[in-house]
């Protein structure tokens, strides 16, 4: 063992933090050379600037040793540390740090200033830089080149003079939502409107998780499942569908439509080529969504299906379905935070405030009026007739994995509408149920993603 090899898993660490959308810097701690702690980059995550890579491993490492004194410790971490993180090794009385690329701006072994080097300390820490440095040189360029032109494209669409686009202002310090936008808007369907999805992990993994929303909701939705998916080595794609999040918003509310939507949703799948699909459906989602693997079967692999139905309108809908859709024509300004965090009194003000974020006047909440009256009621609706087809595919033709979740005290998609649902999957087992769970049940995302990765993936743990 040596060092080259504990940088190595350090640069694995750095690695997940990019996919997570944090600065690339990994730290492993290593005690009589075992590793004992590995930490990544999560300040936006975790919402603490002292979130650094060796702050985090530090802790790790102490709780593990039961001491906060880390004698016969090395730290290996991808980057040179901050003045900040020297000084936290220097408390901690560690006796190396080796370290890989140099820091011009903030280094404080030696670039500019070394926090090592003060003859006045009590303790000395030994270190090292460079092993590994090119590694982590172009991990970190290839990370900060990506964000540079994420933030151009987002700059360079034009915006059609029938649609809005909300500022991206309105998107700033989003609690837990570190992650990269990507835009696309050549699909055929979109005429030019501008589509945001997340696409995380790596491209050539072996489960792409498709994760649909519903409405009012967006891809935030779906923030506390993306880390657990991508801990796993996946990928994850997550649309904003036309008119929710930070998708462009046509003005007329008349612009939306069944058909459009699910076709915008094949065209995504097609012109990502999405392979090995993991479909991970919710409201809407699923309404939409469930109607899309009979397209093309070879795509899809598994299900994760929570609060949701197949609207074929052969059965009249509920009266807390209603009772929803009048209060929408009631009060279409209605707060859309408000309403996630009456199901979820876990959620924090900003969390709350960030599902308003997409909707900042009645000019742009036209998807959010229309969607309600959208619902197949008759047997003659619009996307009846697919609802049927789709649920013909899942009794009988679905071969791929299933999995349900339900948030028990939904009123209006709660638990008898899914073990119908159920029925009409093929080989789908018992569902989780979650008793303290409501409508939006991703808001129990690591639960039910960390269950669906050992349901659906075989060697997951």
């Amino acid at each position: 063992m040596n060092d080259e090899h504990f940088m190595q898993l350090a640069l694995v660490q750095a690695e997940l933090a990019a996919a997570q959308g944090e600065v690339p810097v990994g730290a492993v701690v290593v005690h009589q050379g075992q590793v004992v702690a590995q930490a990544h980059n999560a300040p936006i995550g975790l919402n603490d600037p002292t979130a650094h890579a060796e702050v985090l491993a530090l802790r790790a490492a102490a709780q593990h040793l039961g001491n906060y004194r880390l004698e016969d410790c090395t730290l290996y971490v991808t980057l040179e540390p901050c003045a900040m993180c020297a000084g936290a090794m220097l408390n901690a009385r560690l006796p190396r740090v080796v370290w890989g690329a140099t820091e011009p701006k903030t280094g404080a072994a030696g670039s500019v200033l070394n926090v090592f080097a003060q003859a006045a300390w009590n303790h000395h820490t030994q270190h090292l830089g460079g092993v590994l440095a090119h590694s982590s040189t172009a991990l970190l360029q290839a990370f900060f080149q990506s964000q540079r032109a994420a933030q151009k494209q987002a700059s360079s669409w034009p915006l059609r003079d029938d649609a809005l686009r909300t500022p991206e202002a309105c998107f700033a310090d989003l609690p837990d939502y570190p992650w990269q936008p990507n835009y696309i808007n050549d699909l055929p369907s979109l005429n030019g409107l501008r589509l945001h999805y997340l696409d995380e992990g790596p491209k050539d993994a072996e489960v792409t998780w498709l994760c649909l929303h519903g409405n009012p909701a967006w891809s935030y939705l779906y923030r506390k499942m993306i880390p657990v998916f991508l801990q796993a080595g996946h990928r994850v794609v997550a649309p904003d569908m036309p008119g929710f999040g930070k998708s462009d918003k046509p003005k007329k509310d008349n612009a939306h439509s069944f058909d459009w939507h699910r076709q915008v949703l094949l065209e995504l799948v097609e012109a990502l080529d999405l392979q090995d699909i993991h479909l991970v459906v919710q409201d809407w989602g699923g309404i939409l969504g469930l109607t899309l693997p009979m397209h093309a079967p070879e795509r899809y692999q598994g299900l994760l299906v929570m609060n949701t139905t197949l609207a074929t309108g052969e059965q009249p809908l509920s009266a807390g379905f209603l009772a929803w859709r009048q209060m929408c024509a009631d009060k279409p300004l209605f707060d859309v935070g408000r309403l996630l965090g009456r199901g979820n009194p876990q959620m924090s003000e900003a969390e709350c405030a960030a599902y308003n974020a997409p909707f900042p006047d009645a000019g742009h909440r036209a998807a959010l009026r229309a969607f309600p009256p959208m619902v197949p009621e008759f047997a003659h609706s619009e996307g009846a007739d697919m609802s049927r087809q789709a649920q013909s595919f899942w009794r009988d033709v679905w071969s791929g994995k299933s999995f349900m979740a339900i948030g028990a005290q939904d009123p209006v998609l709660g638990e008898p509408v899914m073990q119908a649902l159920r029925q009409s999957i093929r080989h789908c087992p018992q569902a989780l149920v979650l008793p303290e769970a409501g409508h939006f049940v991703q808001e129990h995302g690591e639960v039910i993603a960390t269950a669906a990765l050992k349901a659906l993936v075989a060697h997951s743990l």
